[in-house]
């Protein structure tokens, strides 16, 4: 894992809970950079559930800092065609203006391609599994974490990256996810011919939406977003359900209708929701990635999100100006250290998370103003929107660090 090498003495014991994307990017980063870490999951094994996610420009040049080789994962982008059911255009977004302004590709990844590929090189002893945390405790020393099972660790600093229902989150006094009324049934399906490999599909109703997006291969990304409530009552044959409300819409969705049975809806629905931004910590506690923001799917930026928390978070713990304190080192000054990331990330994150939560679904005749806007208008606001909320010079200047003083770091 190519990175900088920081002194003994400002080496971190770093405890993180959750060995999801976002925490394993967190402890490569971390390793990276020369600190002693350790992750810890409850489930049995680290696996990546669900489909595929879309890794845009500014999450894929924090996997190049963080030495994650993505060659011939997924599948590259380049267009995203934004249609109504009727098949009028709305918007058709060229993908190669934000790669060549951000300097990084779109791809879309199945989600466990890109955990394997995080884990290409990674130190597996550092990963702890069936390990549940059930609370955590100031010490003299910096944190403890307790576990289920009476087991306890000890650091200096935790990062809860233990996702939407995060006990870490909890711990911090951060206020609980809110439905937005929303949900997606999603999945893989492999198809012998998806048409343009390159090109991602979106058809927007006036009561649902639908995507269509290459995954690499003959595997395609679908979704079938709906309204959904906590009375909810899944249907027998929710198949039918989803034929009923998007058949017709292209030649594409049918096909892909007709080739989903209710076995590949079984773990669907996933209901959508959206954490409050937490504000300024205290101590040496952190959030990362859904445990610190989750938000609906709409921007398909939840991944990408979670990879610029881990690059801004490593800079925070090697940054002269947060005066970071070491191993047995200044607690305060490593409190601030992690109130800058917070700070740092608050505002841009905040705007991604409040532009995900806005209403997708319109009429055909709320659209076709929308329509009207010039594709290369549309293409500018989003590359001008991903540019500002990813922190471009703390991205230029890690990049520009890491090229200066490339080597190996002893992760053990």
């Amino acid at each position: 894992m190519p990175g900088t090498e920081v002194s003994h003495s400002n080496k971190l014991r770093i405890l993180i809970v959750g060995a999801g994307v976002g925490g394993i990017s967190a402890a490569r980063g971390l390793l990276r950079d020369g600190h002693d870490v350790t992750v810890f999951e409850r489930r049995p094994e680290v696996t990546a559930g669900g489909g595929a996610v879309t890794i845009w420009s500014n999450g894929s040049t924090v996997l190049r800092q963080l030495g994650v080789e993505m060659d011939g994962a997924g599948q590259p982008l380049s267009t995203v065609r934004v249609n109504t059911p009727s098949g009028r255009s709305v918007a058709t977004v060229d993908l190669t203006a934000i790669i060549d302004r951000l300097g990084a590709p779109v791809r879309m990844v199945p989600r466990r391609v890109l955990l394997e590929r995080l884990l290409e090189g990674f130190p597996l002893d550092r990963i702890r599994c069936n390990s549940r945390a059930a609370g955590v405790v100031n010490t003299d020393n910096g944190i403890r974490i307790e576990f289920e099972d009476g087991c306890s660790a000890d650091g200096d600093l935790l990062i809860g990256a233990d996702g939407l229902h995060s006990m870490v989150r909890g711990v911090v006094g951060a206020p609980p996810a809110k439905s937005t009324g929303w949900c997606s049934w999603q999945g893989l399906v492999s198809l012998p011919d998806i048409g343009d490999r390159h090109a991602a599909q979106m058809i927007i109703g006036e009561h649902g939406n639908l995507g269509l997006w290459p995954a690499g291969g003959s595997q395609l990304q679908w979704w079938f977003d709906l309204p959904w409530s906590h009375d909810f009552v899944r249907p027998q044959r929710p198949i039918e359900m989803i034929r009923s409300h998007f058949g017709g819409w292209s030649e594409a969705a049918d096909r892909v209708l007709a080739a989903l049975t209710d076995g590949d809806l079984a773990p669907s629905p996933f209901p959508h929701f959206r954490h409050p931004i937490p504000g300024p910590g205290h101590g040496p506690v952190t959030l990362l990635g859904d445990a610190a923001h989750t938000m609906p799917p709409t921007l398909a930026q939840g991944t990408n999100q979670a990879l610029l928390d881990t690059m801004v978070l490593c800079q925070a713990l090697s940054h002269p100006r947060t005066g970071r304190g070491g191993a047995r080192g200044n607690v305060r000054d490593l409190s601030a250290a992690l109130r800058w990331y917070e700070n740092t990330r608050r505002r841009k994150v905040g705007a991604v998370s409040w532009v995900t939560t806005q209403q997708v679904s319109r009429s055909e005749s709320a659209l076709r103003p929308a329509g009207m806007i010039s594709d290369r208008v549309m293409t500018w606001a989003l590359t001008t929107f991903l540019c500002a909320v990813s922190h471009r010079r703390i991205s230029a200047k890690v990049s520009s660090d890491l090229a200066a003083t490339p080597r190996l770091v002893d992760a053990t």
